[in-house]
């Protein structure tokens, strides 16, 4: 927080602003006064059309209504101004007691001004806005700690209780299944692991951006997959984008092996087509409900039909986070009868 010397509050400055403002105003209606007064005769007359008062009789009839005049004015100008400054300053006060327990941190406040929609309106909103973009940051940011920890501390907590079992009946532990068994969880985890830090990556590390299209990362994603007993169908058009090529290959790598990981057995399908600036990835699996579906991008979410082994959890959230990134859009709807359709849009970084 800046050290500032104690100064005077703003209400108090425009006080002064209006009291000055109406000062001069008065000032210059007095001057305009004297320049007039300047075109008379010193002295009064009688003539044909009777009395005609002169400068002199004008100034000592003037002179004591504008001195009552200017301490009104004074007055006016410091009361009126005072509580002018007030109303005009209510919306900031309440602006800054609004930010004043941010500070002491409560996010889920909001200022909700009332009034038209002026500057301090949209200020106002504009705060409300913001704190609602990070309340929701840091709620997500405590769901993907808590279930990090989780997601991190299950597997340790698995190994330790089969080395303990294991260690209390040496006669009858099978040495291969438990090496096996703790071979596959340590993986698992290193597997965690590296989805995190590429997420981690994905989110801070500054952008690469070339030219990039999506059908040649495609093309490449489908060297990744087994692709034996799915009917894969292609529409794969020119689609170039302005893009880090490393992230974007990630999320398209993502979201094709997840089409062929999380199929139906027997008669799968897959459908990967790309135009514009758009990858689309459909593929027949279970049934899901549009409700698990809004959720697929949170950490650690996985859909219907899915076991621990097949995944981290973390693959949408990395895509979403890319796309973000890139200032994209990701869109997941459920398939009728069954499946997943992902949209990625890319604009130009």
């Amino acid at each position: 927080m800046a050290d500032r010397s104690p100064g005077w509050s703003l209400r108090a400055k425009l006080t002064l602003s209006y009291f000055g403002f109406l000062m001069v105003a008065w000032a210059a209606v007095v001057l305009i006064v004297g320049v007039l007064l300047r075109y008379l005769p010193i002295e009064a007359s009688v003539g044909d059309q009777g009395f005609v008062p002169g400068r002199n009789d004008l100034i000592r009839a003037i002179v004591p209504y504008g001195a009552w005049g200017t301490v009104g004015l004074a007055v006016v100008g410091v009361v009126g101004g005072w509580w002018l400054a007030g109303r005009m300053l209510r919306p900031i006060d309440a602006i800054a007691g609004g930010v004043a327990k941010v500070e002491a941190g409560s996010l889920s406040h909001r200022i909700a001004l009332p009034g038209p929609d002026d500057e301090l309106g949209r200020l106002a909103d504009g705060i409300d806005a913001m704190l609602a973009r990070l309340q929701k940051q840091f709620d997500e940011q405590r769901r993907f700690t808590a279930n990090a920890s989780h997601e991190l501390r299950t597997p340790h907590a698995v190994m330790k209780t089969m080395l303990e079992v294991s260690r209390a009946d040496r006669e009858g532990r099978d040495v291969d299944e438990v090496l096996g068994r703790l071979s596959e969880i340590n993986d698992r985890s290193i597997a965690t692991l590296e989805a995190l830090i590429r997420l981690a990556r994905a989110e801070h590390a500054p952008l690469q951006i070339e030219s990039v299209d999506l059908a040649d990362l495609v093309r490449s994603s489908l060297d990744l997959v087994d692709t034996d007993g799915v009917v894969v169908d292609l529409g794969l058009e020119p689609a170039v984008v302005q893009a880090d090529p490393a992230l974007v290959g990630q999320a398209v790598d993502n979201l094709v092996i997840n089409s062929f990981r999380h199929n139906r057995p027997g008669d799968a399908i897959v459908r990967i087509a790309t135009h514009g600036r758009t990858l689309t990835v459909e593929n027949t699996g279970p049934v899901l409900e549009p409700e698990l579906v809004a959720t697929l991008t949170e950490p650690f979410v996985r859909g219907a039909g899915r076991t621990r082994a097949e995944g981290s959890g973390l693959g949408l959230t990395l895509v979403e986070s890319i796309v973000r990134t890139h200032r994209g859009t990701l869109t997941l709807k459920p398939r009728p009868g069954g499946g997943l359709v992902a949209t990625l849009t890319l604009r130009d970084s």
